[in-house]
């Protein structure tokens, strides 16, 4: 996807690869974005990112679910729900 290659090349050599630094670049980018711009990138994925796209949303959210009903946390990220 066009947006993750830029992402990577603009923080490549400047942040670890650790969960929380790549948690903080993926919500402040979506910040800047409204519906249409985010619809749009998902417009322009092609067959197989678009359900990997899919799969982690559902994946991430099951979760989350889960986590809400056993206390424990499921997911890694702060932000997803």
């Amino acid at each position: 996807m066009k947006l993750v290659d830029e992402l990577f090349a603009m923080y490549r050599n400047k942040i670890t690869d650790d969960e929380e630094d790549l948690d903080m670049i993926t919500f402040a980018v979506l910040e800047h974005y409204d519906r249409n711009e985010l619809l749009e990138i998902v417009k322009e994925m092609d067959q197989h990112e678009l359900q990997y796209f899919i799969r982690l949303y559902l994946l991430e959210s099951l979760k989350g679910k889960f986590a809400q009903l056993d206390g424990t946390d499921y997911t890694n990220s702060r932000h997803l729900h």
